[in-house]
């Protein structure tokens, strides 16, 4: 099975429909159900208009899906179950730590992950000593990290394995989930992340392959790493090209990105709109994803 699983936190948009056609064309070229998910685990940002909203776009643009509708936000007694068997493993600790301390910790020369941002501290350095103790004696708010440097020598060597656009030719790719450093799998306001609910989900859906941008590429790496800590399958890849912006960034509505919804009130065919993304799609296809070692 495979499944596309937007973030419905605003407008989908061309790249959502990329991704959503590309999850389709792979589906089809092997003989495999695609389910839909939303990645709601925002709640605040993911209402249930902007959700029925984004079924409204993927039936428009003419995408089927065999499966329920999946979302992630009627799923939290899951991802706590996942997150207690890393506590009981040692594998997480609580972090109190807010983002403003977390910016000013790591202002000048912090090393960054594969998305630039910078890495995780720690509490000893993002907080004041007397604020971290009072912190931890009070009981307040705490996101749960993986102790990614344990994580990682429990597991040791990590590869997965990218196909090519039809879930054909694969190739293995060393992970490094080291290059993310400490990172977050269950916030203060929510009993998980996008790493930790992506995997359990695409374990108890039986996915077996995952089509999505290029900007998720690296995180694989964390993925793989989560996959074989919890005793989840190993799952194949494909990171397909993303549509960029006037301004060389992924299309995203923070950018101007002009929604489905808005293509569809100017009387856009969808015929014609998903004709030209299979046809770019096929275009990008021969082209490389970069080193395909980090």
């Amino acid at each position: 099975m495979l499944r596309f699983a937007p973030s419905p936190n605003g407008p989908l948009h061309r790249g959502h429909a990329l991704s959503a056609l590309a999850n389709r064309r792979m589906a089809d070229a092997l003989g495999k159900p695609l389910a839909l998910r939303m990645e709601d685990i925002d709640t605040q940002r993911c209402p249930p208009s902007l959700i029925e909203a984004a079924r409204a776009d993927l039936a428009w643009l003419g995408v089927r899906f065999e499966c329920e509708l999946q979302q992630q936000s009627t799923r939290f007694d899951r991802y706590r179950d996942a997150l207690e068997t890393l506590k009981a493993a040692g594998l997480v600790y609580p972090s109190y730590a807010t983002r403003r301390e977390i910016i000013a910790a790591t202002a000048h020369g912090a090393r960054r992950d594969p998305d630039g941002a910078p890495l995780f501290p720690g509490d000893d350095v993002a907080v004041a000593p007397a604020d971290l103790c009072a912190r931890r004696m009070s009981d307040a708010p705490a996101a749960w990290r993986l102790d990614m440097a344990k994580a990682a020598g429990l597991v040791g060597d990590l590869t997965f394995m990218e196909v090519d656009a039809l879930g054909g030719e694969a190739r293995a790719v060393r992970c490094e989930p080291l290059a993310w450093g400490d990172v977050v799998l269950a916030r203060k306001d929510t009993p998980t992340s996008y790493h930790l609910s992506v995997v359990v989900d695409d374990a108890d859906q039986a996915i077996s392959h995952v089509v999505r941008g290029r900007d998720l590429y690296f995180a694989t790496a964390v993925h793989r790493l989560l996959q074989t800590l919890l005793g989840l399958p190993a799952l194949r890849y494909h990171h397909h090209a993303l549509i960029t912006g006037d301004d060389g960034r992924k299309l995203a509505k923070s950018n101007g990105a002009v929604g489905l919804a808005a293509l569809r009130e100017s009387e856009v065919d969808p015929a014609a709109l998903r004709a030209d993304l299979l046809e770019w799609l096929h275009r990008q296809d021969g082209e490389p994803h970069g080193d395909g070692e980090k």
